[in-house]
This record gives C-alpha cells, sequence and structure tokens, in this order.
C-alpha cells in the first residue's frame, strides 16, 4: 500500500505528528484540528495534486494568513492535550458500556472522524463511495488536476507513473501487459494534452473582456474533460472521507470482503487508524469479532446464491448495446400520489382520504395546483417540497465510466452498477477526431480491450484496472421526482461535463415523454450546448479573487 508516498523531514513529521495518526502510510487520520480547518483542508484536497499532509503544512501550518497558530486546539504536550486524551479515554469506556449494555448501533452515529486515502485506485473510490448514509467523501479532480507526472516508487530508483500495481497481477504472466497497458495509456494522455488544448483555444478565441487567467483556467478544464477518458481505472487518486462510527463500522466490514486486494488492505488499514481515534464505533468491524464474522457469512452466501442463479439463467452470446438512457418503469399515479403527500400536513384526513378526494377533482383542478407549485420556485435553489418523493422513475443507463463516477455521488436515491468491462464499446469526443487524434486515441483504447480479454479469463476482477474512463459501463437509478430534479438540474449547468450532461439531459426528455406536467418541475433544467462551459464560473471565480 505504500508504493508511492510522500517524504517529510524529521522537522516536519515532528510537526505533523500533533495532527496526524501517521506521517509514513498512504491511510491516516486527522487529530487535534477544528472542523473549520478539517473542512477547508478537504476542500482544498480535491482540487490538488498534492497530499493531505503537504498541504496542511504548506497552506495551513506555515502559512501566515490561514492564523493556524491562533485557533488550532492543542499544542503537543499542553495540559489541554493531556486532558483531551483522558476525556477520549474516558468517552471510549463510557460507549463501550453502552453498545455492550444495550447493543444500540445509533450509538456509532455520535462520533466521527476524518479519513484520508492516498494513493487508490479510481476503481477502489467508486466502492468506497458506494456507501450512502453516513458518509461524505471527497475525491480528487481530473478537471482541475493532471495525472500526467510520474513519482519515485518504493525504492525511489525508477519513477512510474500514478497507477495502483496489484500484486496479483504483478506475480502473474501478466504482468508486462498489465504495466505496458497502463503506461501507454498516460503515455497517449499526456502526448494529448497541449494539442487539446491549442484546439480548444482556436476554437473558442479569447474575449479581449476576459481575463487570461479565467480564459486560460477553463480552457484547461475543458482538455482534461476531453483526455479523461484515457485515464485507466488503476489511476491513483485521493480522497478524504468525513463518517460517522457507524458508517465506517459498514464500510470497513464491506472492504474486508471484496474481491479485490487492494479493497481488503484499505480496509485493514482503515480500521487500524480509525481505531487510533474512535475505537468503540468501529470495533465490530475486527476480523475475530462475531458481528463481522456473521457479516461475512452471509455476504458469501449472498454471493454465491446470485452468481449461481446469474450463471445459469442470465448468460448470452452477444451484448446488445442500447440507447444510453432508458426509462422502463414510473409512477403512473404520480399526479395523485404526490399532491397527496403535499396536502397531507395541512389536512387531518388520512393519506387515503385525501387521494380519494384527489381521484374525483376535475384534472384541470390538480393540473392547476400543481403548476402553481411549479411557479413558487424562482430559483434553482428552491428545493421542492417532500411531497414529490412519492414520484419515482427507474433509469437504465449506459455511460462512460468517467460519466457513472460523477453521477454516482448523488445519495437520495437507489442505484447499482455492472463490473466494469470493455464489452460495451467507449466514447470518443469529437474534439480528438477532429484535431486528428483519432487513430492514435482508437489504438490506445484497443489495447486496453485486448489486455482485458486477456487477463479476464484468469483475474476477472483485477482486469478492471485496465479498463479505461471513456469505456462503457452499465448501470441502473431508481429515483424519486424531488431528486431528479435537483440531479438534472445540478448536472446541465453550463459548467458541466458534456458525458453528464446529455445523460441529464436525456433523463428530462423520458420524464417529459410520460409525464409532461410533472417534468416542469425541472424549470432550471439546461437543454443548450457549450464549447468553453466552465468560462462564466472561471470568470466568476477570478472576479472574486480580484
Amino acid at each position: 500500500m505504500n508504493f508511492f508516498r510522500e517524504v517529510f523531514s524529521e522537522e516536519e513529521r515532528e510537526i505533523l505528528s500533533s495532527y496526524v495518526t501517521n506521517t509514513d502510510s498512504s491511510i491516516f487520520v486527522l487529530t487535534n484540528l477544528p472542523e473549520v480547518i478539517k473542512g477547508a483542508l478537504f476542500s482544498r484536497y480535491s482540487r490538488s495534486s498534492l497530499g493531505l499532509r503537504t498541504l496542511l503544512l504548506r497552506d495551513f501550518i506555515k502559512s501566515e494568513d490561514s492564523k493556524f497558530s491562533e485557533i488550532k486546539l492543542f499544542e503537543e504536550n499542553s495540559e489541554s492535550a493531556k486532558n483531551s486524551k483522558l476525556a477520549i479515554e474516558d468517552a471510549q469506556k463510557f460507549y463501550d458500556r453502552i453498545l455492550d449494555g444495550y447493543g444500540d448501533d445509533s450509538i456509532g452515529e455520535l462520533g466521527g472522524a476524518h479519513l484520508a486515502l492516498e494513493n487508490v485506485s479510481i476503481l477502489a473510490s467508486k466502492t468506497l463511495e458506494d456507501a450512502r448514509i453516513g458518509g461524505s467523501p471527497l475525491e480528487k479532480s481530473t478537471r482541475y488536476v493532471s495525472f500526467a507526472e510520474k513519482i519515485s516508487g518504493e525504492s525511489g530508483a525508477s519513477n512510474e507513473f500514478r497507477f495502483f500495481q496489484d500484486q496479483n497481477l504483478l506475480n502473474s504472466s501478466h504482468r508486462d501487459l498489465y504495466l505496458k497497458t497502463c503506461r501507454n495509456l498516460f503515455e497517449t494522455y499526456i502526448n494529448f494534452t497541449e494539442p487539446i488544448r491549442i484546439h480548444v483555444r482556436e476554437c473558442m478565441p479569447k474575449d479581449p473582456h476576459v481575463s487570461l487567467s479565467a480564459y486560460e483556467s477553463s480552457v484547461r478544464a475543458r482538455g482534461f474533460d476531453i483526455i479523461r477518458g484515457l485515464l485507466p481505472s488503476s489511476t491513483l487518486t485521493n480522497m478524504g472521507i468525513f463518517g460517522n462510527g457507524r458508517f465506517f463500522e459498514t464500510l470497513i466490514s464491506k472492504l474486508r470482503v471484496e474481491s479485490l486486494l487492494e479493497l481488503n488492505q484499505i480496509g485493514e488499514s482503515a480500521f487500524c487508524e480509525l481505531s487510533k481515534v474512535i475505537p468503540s464505533f468501529i470495533r465490530r468491524a475486527e476480523k475475530n469479532h462475531k458481528y463481522f464474522k456473521d457479516f461475512q457469512n452471509y455476504g458469501a452466501a449472498k454471493k454465491n446464491l446470485f452468481n449461481n442463479f446469474s450463471t445459469k439463467n442470465l448468460m448470452t452470446e452477444s451484448i446488445k448495446v442500447v440507447e444510453s438512457v432508458s426509462l422502463i418503469d414510473y409512477d403512473r399515479d404520480a399526479e395523485i400520489k404526490l399532491l397527496s403527500a403535499l396536502l397531507y400536513p395541512y389536512s387531518e384526513l388520512s393519506l387515503t382520504s385525501i387521494r380519494e378526494k384527489l381521484k374525483i377533482l376535475p384534472q384541470l383542478e390538480r393540473t392547476k395546483l400543481i403548476e402553481n407549485t411549479i411557479e413558487l420556485r424562482s430559483h434553482r435553489r428552491h428545493k421542492p417540497d417532500r411531497g414529490l418523493e412519492m414520484a419515482f422513475y427507474t433509469f437504465d443507463i449506459l455511460g462512460d465510466y468517467g460519466v457513472y463516477r460523477d453521477l454516482q455521488r448523488h445519495r437520495m436515491l437507489t442505484q447499482e452498477r455492472q463490473m466494469l468491462s470493455t464489452n460495451f464499446g467507449y466514447f470518443t469526443p469529437f474534439e480528438i477526431e477532429d484535431v486528428g487524434l483519432g487513430p492514435d486515441y482508437h489504438e490506445a483504447m484497443d489495447r486496453s480491450a485486448h489486455a482485458y480479454n486477456v487477463i479476464s479469463n484468469d483475474f476477472p476482477f483485477e482486469a478492471q484496472y485496465v479498463v479505461p474512463m471513456g469505456y462503457n459501463i452499465r448501470w441502473f437509478m431508481n429515483i424519486n421526482l424531488r431528486s431528479l430534479i435537483w440531479l438534472t438540474e445540478i448536472r446541465s449547468t453550463p459548467q458541466g461535463h458534456t458525458g453528464y450532461r446529455k445523460i441529464a439531459q436525456e433523463m428530462f426528455k423520458k420524464v417529459e415523454e410520460v409525464h409532461p406536467l410533472l417534468s416542469k418541475y425541472m424549470k432550471y433544467i439546461d437543454l443548450d450546448d457549450y464549447s468553453l462551459g466552465r468560462l462564466n464560473s472561471e470568470i466568476r471565480k477570478e472576479n472574486k479573487k480580484q
């Protein structure tokens, strides 16, 4: 897990030791820092190529502007630090007694931690972000940060691109194929960077009224968006996760039973580090604990059941590539259900009685009420009422892995993905073809498909590491109307990636076909196309700096 790591001087290690649980591992926990610093630090983290500890040193501890020394909580060896340690120990004993005496899982939600995970693969990051409740993840951006630089390996003797090197693959006959394929993808990514930026500038010349900084930031973001499909899912990224104890207990348990060795290692390291700050809340995720063993046995039985059934009944000779967004199910009584829920707090009738009264009400009256509620929203941040959660839609989506990564971050819905593969083809940005790089792009993607097909015969799970983000993956979403409004409106804004903008726009159009009235709730969806969509956002950011 420490193939790539930051190196600190003895002085820096001494300083950092008060604020992180370790200075030499890729996984560690923040300690003795106020929430305002941890929040600001994680926010900075997602748009930087630097590690969290380096950022903490450079932008906070050593920065005069941060006023770090004035707002930090404890100094090492101070009386307050000793008292803090005693308080933590007393709290641990208290929580242990509560958990042993009552077994109330909600107790685990009263304590939390900031967990930093550095140099984990993009593939692993999706599993880490799957958990929806109790945790808030933030991941390094492929839009603002270049993944082109090489870094020293464990021995420091050679440089390597940032991609995860799975030991099962390195110890197999597929070692050379895997390494060469990943390196080729990174080399192609590097070779495309400047030609694509030049092309973006030619297509969208700078307006004299726009600052050079804002313009170049937009060009840079657009360029990275175009070439990100070349990055393999083995690409190393950095993550920050804030979660409560209950969240981390479940997450660690899941990581320990996953099929990838990397996820098992992350689970072990996370348990070790979190045990230093919230031990009471995650102790049931320990390997020998009866709760974990029960969790492990249940999970294994479930996988075995569904794998056997799928192999016997769901195998096909060929895979059909369908439209990118399919609406396969929706609520036929959506209008009645959502109006009943909206009116419920303003009545003493049962929900059933309200529904019955609405059914005999003239359609014109129901339509008018819905239209009036739509008119009340004067901007996107006016959230619709919870009554809209009564209407649901189920979408089957086929999109590239990069788009999936963006849309997976939405929590208030049910979604499930299939394994990443090269079976559904890949997305080719038109800019790559326009600039004449199409042949090189297709060659890199085809080489990856070949490697995947060879490796997957022996290592079906590990073969996913070699698949670039431009390849398509299939997943479904079951989502209520309220969440869908938020998703489609925020993911269709001009500054969004063109890939997920199209998915959001298509979801809106599917709803519009079956529920033309209810689709009007999504009144701030943007259906236009933009070349430099982030430009206005960068201009606003530049103005704030000024």
